[in-house]
C-alpha cells in the first residue's frame, strides 16, 4: 500500500544485502521524464499501469537487486505472476488509518488526490490486501515500528525461511 514504507525498508536492506536498490516508480519517472502523478494526469491510469508492467517485467529479472513497486502493481496477473515467481517478495501490511495517519499531508500520491483520501484508502486496501497476499512469500505487519525494527522483522522472515543471501554475515555486518 501507499506510505507502508516499501522504498526506506527495500533501500536499507540493500545495503545490509549488499544488493543494489531499485524503486520502480523512480524507474518509471526516469523513463517517461515525468513524476508518477504528472504521468497519471497527462496519460491516464491504464497508460500508466501498461508501463509499469513493461518496467516490472524488466526490473524483477534483474539479479542481486532488492526491489521496492508501486502499490498498485499487484493489479495486473502478469505483475503478480512475475513477482512471485522470480523474487521473494514481502508484503509490507499496514491498516488504512495507519497509512493515512503517514500520508495525510502527501500530495504527491495521484490516488489519494481525492475529498476522503481515508475512505480512499479503505478501498484500495479491501481491494488490494487479498492480491499482496497471494502475491507474497512473506507478510510482515508495519504499523508502527521503526524502520530499523522493520527492516529487522523483513530480515528475519527472510532468515528464516533461507531466503537471506549466504555471503551476508547473519550480524549485519559490512
Amino acid at each position: 500500500m501507499p506510505g507502508c514504507g516499501k522504498s526506506t525498508v527495500g533501500r536499507q536492506l540493500a545495503r545490509q544485502m549488499r544488493m543494489r536498490f531499485v524503486d520502480s516508480d523512480h524507474e518509471i519517472e526516469r523513463r517517461s521524464g515525468m513524476t508518477v502523478r504528472s504521468y497519471f494526469e497527462v496519460h491516464g491510469e491504464p497508460a500508466f499501469r501498461d508501463l509499469e508492467e513493461q518496467v516490472l517485467d524488466e526490473l524483477s529479472q534483474q539479479p542481486d537487486t532488492v526491489l521496492a513497486t508501486g502499490g498498485g502493481v499487484v493489479l495486473r496477473a502478469t505483475n503478480r505472476e512475475a513477482l512471485h515467481s522470480r523474487r521473494r517478495v514481502v508484503y509490507l501490511r499496514a491498516t488504512p488509518e495507519e497509512l493515512y495517519r503517514r500520508l495525510k499531508h502527501d500530495s504527491q500520491r495521484p490516488l489519494l488526490q481525492v475529498a476522503d483520501p481515508l475512505r480512499r484508502l479503505r478501498e484500495l486496501y479491501r481491494e488490494r490486501d487479498p492480491l499482496y497476499r497471494q502475491t507474497a512469500h512473506h507478510v510482515v505487519e508495519a504499523a508502527r515500528p521503526s524502520v530499523g525494527t522493520l527492516v529487522n522483522m523483513v530480515r528475519m522472515q527472510l532468515e528464516l525461511s533461507g531466503d537471506w543471501p549466504a555471503a551476508v554475515p547473519s550480524d549485519g555486518a559490512p
